[in-house]
């Protein structure tokens, strides 16, 4: 038998469940020590603190994420070229649906410049995985544009892959490829 400190010091067989605990995970770690399931290891105490932290951590990097690719989307809309470089990292690899494939310099000047004009970007079934400093975004995308002066619609999927650099989210890759009708 485990035997636990109290608040007096006093050593019971079963752990006093602390009632200021709140958050998702709060209601199983109350039920956990209420059972008097003692940590078996500094291992899996430290275990259970990691996925505890990373439970935490990474919904707030999707939201980050997901920020930045709203952020992406009406830089896009806008051409607003600080906002592109700015979301977009120095190695950038932007692949179109056609096969043709810019780097930084390429895909803002090709916003800015009007060649590639989007008038509408729609985004829809939107995923976010976050792997560290990394982050795959999948959606389709449906557009109206303008590209040099010619209306037109897109409808294609793209993976976008976003990495952590210097603290904020920037767009490393993006595919697209065509969607059938």
């Amino acid at each position: 038998m485990k035997y636990f400190p109290n608040s007096d010091g006093v050593f019971d067989d079963k752990p006093e469940v602390p009632t200021n605990l709140s958050g998702p995970l709060c209601p199983k770690l109350k039920l956990y020590l209420s059972k008097g399931l003692p940590m078996k290891s500094p291992i899996a105490s430290l275990l259970f603190l990691l996925i505890t932290i990373v439970s935490f951590a990474q919904p707030k990097d999707e939201k980050a994420v997901a920020d930045a690719v709203e952020s992406l989307r009406k830089a896009m809309i806008d051409a607003d070229k600080k906002s592109l470089e700015d979301l977009s990292a120095p190695e950038l690899s932007y692949g179109h649906s056609s096969g043709m494939v810019e780097d930084k310099a390429a895909f803002v000047e090709a916003i800015v410049s009007g060649k590639s004009d989007f008038v509408t970007i729609a985004l829809s079934e939107q995923t976010i995985k976050v792997a560290g400093n990394t982050a795959l975004v999948r959606h389709k995308l449906s557009a109206d544009t303008n590209n040099g002066g010619t209306p037109g619609k897109v409808n294609i999927a793209v993976l976008l892959v976003w990495q952590k650099q210097k603290g904020q989210w920037v767009l490393l890759a993006r595919q697209a490829v065509r969607l059938t009708q």
